[in-house]
């Protein structure tokens, strides 16, 4: 489910400004009807420490009130990570290193959750518990070695609670004290040779045991008859 079905569009009438007809002096005290749903996007970045913490977003203000019941909270996430954005070409490269690396940095990404109206589902809060794990990725390349990524992936819970108060989205995030660090460490040509060599003698020496064994077993027959 995409935002463009979450929030209804709002047709182009109730878009005009009064300042349309500023030139005749005119006042404009026409009426436009509410439209029935609404919401809003949200793009942007937190800075955080690294210690447990919340994400709260929620409707307030000191000079308004809200009907609690009527509020809903559902929303689509597009996009949700943590640490630096990584670029594709350093993806890439990452799961060169480590297949299974880096599909959990953004893990609830295109995830909806949607809360229907009615007397059952009022004051609604979701929320979403995340635990994120440090990963870095280190690179050896020929004789020197450089960290290739620093990312944080996380493992997220999510839940529909009801409460008296105004209903909110809720992140409760919280950093692992363990990382993860992943080493590359490339085998030498010395290392290639010896394999090869050790598949050689092997392939030779079961090959000489094979002749072996019929000469004996030629000797045998010859001695029989």
């Amino acid at each position: 489910m995409t935002m463009e079905t979450l929030v209804a569009a709002i047709p182009m009438e109730s878009q005009r400004l009064a300042l349309d007809n500023k030139s005749d002096n005119a006042t404009d005290n026409a009426k436009r009807p509410a439209p029935l749903t609404g919401g809003c996007r949200i793009e942007g970045f937190v800075r955080v420490k690294k210690v447990p913490g919340n994400l709260v977003i929620s409707a307030r203000s000191g000079a308004h009130s809200f009907d609690a019941s009527q509020m809903n909270m559902s929303h689509v996430i597009s996009h949700l990570t943590f640490g630096k954005k990584i670029s594709p070409r350093v993806l890439s490269e990452v799961k060169r290193v480590i297949p299974y690396l880096g599909g959990s940095h953004d893990r609830l990404n295109g995830q909806a959750y949607i809360s229907h109206h009615g007397d059952a589902n009022a004051n609604v809060t979701i929320e979403h518990y995340l635990q994120i794990v440090k990963t870095e990725v280190m690179s050896r390349r020929s004789s020197w070695q450089h960290k290739l990524v620093e990312e944080y992936e996380y493992t997220a819970h999510s839940s529909l609670v009801q409460s008296i108060q105004i209903p909110v989205a809720k992140f409760h995030f919280e950093l692992s004290p363990m990382q993860v660090l992943v080493t590359e460490n490339p085998k030498s040509f010395s290392h290639f040779m010896t394999n090869v060599c050790a598949i050689i003698g092997g392939v030779f020496t079961v090959g000489r045991g094979d002749i072996g064994f019929n000469t004996v077993q030629h000797n045998e027959t010859d001695e029989k008859g």
